[in-house]
């Protein structure tokens, strides 16, 4: 009876001391996401000059004062940023600014990484539209007449991209899933290139962005038709969407902010709440929109919702397609 009594004992002791470690452990956890930052960050972000890298910056300053912690931007080539991130701590130390190519990229591609479940999502930072534009030799002055013109000469009108999974592409090849026109893909190495073939006739039209081509509409030298946003936007108000024709038709540039997976949902909302509170100062929104884009910042669960969405929407149009990495 009495060892029994000795070993029921034991093992109430051995639960209650499990459960004091548990506590501590979660106490200590706790206790590192309320001090949180306690030492530099850095963001992770593509080569020195894109867009990933000045959008990073821009939040970087932004936290630095917000956290009054240094925050840093490392530079890595495209594969090796979203690797470094996914081989990272989940304690907040170390995030990631990169754009759709996160989640579309995989689509086209057997890749080392899953997009859902190897990051997790923190903020949907900025946002960017396609203008859809032509060549003022098109006789087309609206999606409307386009979409005729192509139905009526289908294979006979093209457009320039980059390289597959471009923003160009992707906007592409959409508007020929959801129209049901088959207008021809024109590569070129890059949307520069692309864009000036578009300017010299060479090629009928082009997805691209406001930094890029809106010099050229406001010389003469290409006419704009469309944004593809949902919603009219605020760096081209003057232009309708095409959603406005094809319902539901969508193909905005996002920048996203990412943390390695198993990152603490606490500390995940913490630092998406930071980041959102730097994207709502209208001295942040004014220089995201000095270089064409939207300040946002969201949820962790907008930006999950927003890529999951966008891969069963583009999985189909690139199946459809026969589209893969060149």
């Amino acid at each position: 009876m009495t060892h029994r009594s000795s070993g029921m004992t034991t093992t109430v002791m051995s639960r209650a001391v499990i459960a004091a470690l548990a506590l501590v452990g979660a106490a200590g956890g706790a206790c590192a996401q309320d001090n949180f930052p306690a030492k530099p960050v850095r963001i992770l972000a593509t080569e020195a000059g894109g867009s990933a890298d000045l959008y990073a910056r821009i939040i970087a300053r932004g936290l630095s004062s917000r956290w009054d912690r240094q925050v840093i931007v490392e530079n890595r080539p495209s594969i090796i940023a979203i690797e470094t991130l996914i081989h990272a701590l989940p304690d907040g130390y170390s995030i990631l600014c990169y754009a759709s190519g996160l989640w579309i990229g995989p689509l086209l591609h057997q890749g080392t990484y899953d997009p859902i479940k190897d990051v997790t999502p923190i903020s949907i930072a900025t946002t960017a539209p396609n203008i859809l534009v032509v060549n003022p030799a098109v006789a087309a002055k609206s999606v409307q007449e386009l979409i005729a013109l192509a139905k009526a000469k289908p294979g006979q009108f093209n457009y320039g991209s980059g390289g597959a999974g471009s923003g160009a592409h992707i906007a592409s090849e959409l508007l020929n899933y959801m129209a049901g026109i088959n207008i021809v893909r024109v590569p070129f190495k890059g949307a520069g290139p692309a864009t000036n073939a578009v300017v010299a006739g060479d090629v009928h039209m082009i997805f691209s962005t406001v930094g890029i081509v809106g010099p050229h509409m406001k010389a003469g030298r290409l006419r704009g038709l469309a944004v593809t946003t949902l919603k009219p936007s605020v760096l081209v108000p003057d232009l309708p969407t095409i959603a406005s024709v094809l319902p539901g038709y969508e193909s905005t540039q996002i920048q996203g902010i990412f943390g390695p997976a198993k990152q603490p949902p606490a500390l995940t909302r913490r630092i998406s709440q930071d980041i959102a509170a730097v994207l709502a100062q209208q001295e942040v929104k004014e220089r995201f929109l000095a270089v064409s884009a939207e300040a946002v910042g969201s949820t962790p669960e907008e930006l999950a919702q927003a890529m999951k969405s966008e891969m069963a929407r583009l999985g189909k149009v690139f199946k459809a397609g026969g589209i893969k990495q060149e």
